[in-house]
């Protein structure tokens, strides 16, 4: 469309040539006679009648009655049946609709310049703008990106350490399904499906070196490696996807379990034979912690909160609740000293049953290093948890070790950073 108005503004349309029937006896209302005096050469006399109308337009210029007679000059009885002469001056574009068309065109081309540049400023983001994660080194590693949202962090203006366990879980279920791995199930092969089996969890290590903050790109690699001869183990590096540095690492073991019998299964050879190329022969990113979880009681733990129940949204797919969830449930008995003067720097988890919609849970919570009145002092913490059901039922024994806020930024345990002023 702009380039047919375009080539019409250089060149527009011919006007049609008069009819040639002027000659012709009837008028119309409102015609008048114009009587053409005799040639001296005797031809006899032109009678012309025209209508009493607007007088035509050519290329906007009003055109005369005089004009036409005149054209119709040194002829015979028909008139002359060529339109009027061209001349420079009415060969000239109407200049309206060339700006039109200029105007039009610059603005499709901005319209399309603005749809092609879509690619965000920030160069954290070019790798992987849109977030959806892809496989690198040989398709062995999945990596992806996440930016820290503002309902991600916490009181210490910190992602939250459940913020970084969810980017965990969504990069190994993001991988299974870019591998092409993914059945109808959460995380499960087609093979497993097939035979109702599913992933679960037996294991858990987490060293955080520092938390991203709000704004914050982080990047996050993932593989996986074989653990004995029934068992998985996931490992996952998160960086700073601006300097490249390390702020987490996990390290996990999983084994299958039937879905509808909820037992602990071996891994099928056609299952293997899904998985096995994806292995990598890696060590661990964290090393193994071989120290003995203890079981703590009533007598043996130092805060309990009782009473959590799991809400319908604290379930997944498989219908029982997630593991991310169980450290939420660990951290309430924490108490609340450490949670002011400390942050989280490495969380050891053992996950010993799943845990129901219908389930009411209890969180113990010892701590090792120090007493209860020392919770304030500058150094670090070590803490042990239990997390079981009403009845006695354990569901995750985990250990966890504190270190003082912002010793990280200042070298020095404890100190606050000034007020700027």
């Amino acid at each position: 469309m702009v380039a047919t108005a375009a080539t019409s503004a250089f060149f527009p349309a011919a006007s049609p040539s008069p009819s040639p029937n002027t000659g012709s006896k009837s008028s119309k209302t409102g015609a008048t006679n114009l009587r053409v005096p005799k040639s001296k050469s005797g031809s006899g006399s032109l009678q012309v009648k025209a209508n009493a109308q607007a007088p035509p337009k050519v290329n906007g210029t009003s055109v005369g009655l005089a004009s036409s007679v005149e054209g119709m000059k040194g002829g015979d009885d028909m008139p002359s049946s060529h339109s009027h002469p061209r001349t420079f001056i009415n060969q000239l574009p109407d200049w309206s609709m060339l700006l039109a068309a200029i105007t039009t065109i610059f603005l499709a081309a901005e319209k399309q310049w603005m749809m092609l540049d879509w690619k965000p400023k920030r160069p954290d983001m070019l790798m992987d703008p849109f977030g959806l994660g892809r496989i690198v080194q040989d398709g062995l590693v999945f990596r992806q990106n996440f930016s820290i949202r503002s309902y991600e962090i916490g009181a210490d203006r910190t992602a939250s350490i459940e913020t970084l366990m969810n980017h965990l879980q969504e990069t190994a279920l993001n991988h299974v399904k870019s591998a092409g791995l993914l059945g109808d199930g959460f995380g499960s092969t087609p093979e497993m499906t097939k035979k109702n089996l599913i992933w679960v969890v037996t294991k858990m290590q987490v060293v955080i070196d520092r938390y991203p903050t709000w704004g914050d790109v982080v990047q996050v690699d993932t593989w996986v490696s074989a653990s004995g001869k029934n068992g998985m183990r996931r490992d996952w590096v998160i960086r700073d996807s601006g300097t490249g540095a390390i702020l987490t690492r996990a390290s996990s073991v999983w084994v299958m379990m039937n879905k509808l019998t909820r037992r602990l299964s071996k891994i099928p050879e056609e299952v293997r034979g899904e998985i096995e190329p994806y292995f990598m022969n890696f060590d661990p990113v964290v090393e193994e912690d071989g120290r003995k979880l203890t079981k703590l009681d009533d007598k043996t733990a130092d805060f309990v909160r009782s009473g959590l129940t799991p809400r319908w949204s604290d379930l997944d797919i498989n219908q029982h609740v997630n593991n991310v969830k169980y450290i939420g449930w660990i951290l309430e008995s924490a108490p609340l000293p450490i949670l002011e003067s400390h942050e989280l720097s490495s969380l050891t988890l053992e996950y010993r049953r799943e845990c129901g919609r219908d389930s009411v849970l209890r969180s113990l919570t010892t701590v090792s290093d120090a007493g209860v009145g020392d919770l304030g002092t500058p150094r670090g913490v070590e803490c042990q948890h239990l997390l079981q059901l009403e009845n006695g039922g354990e569901i995750v024994r985990g250990r966890t070790e504190w270190r003082p806020k912002y010793a990280n930024n200042l070298g020095s345990a404890g100190e606050l950073p000034a007020e700027s002023t």
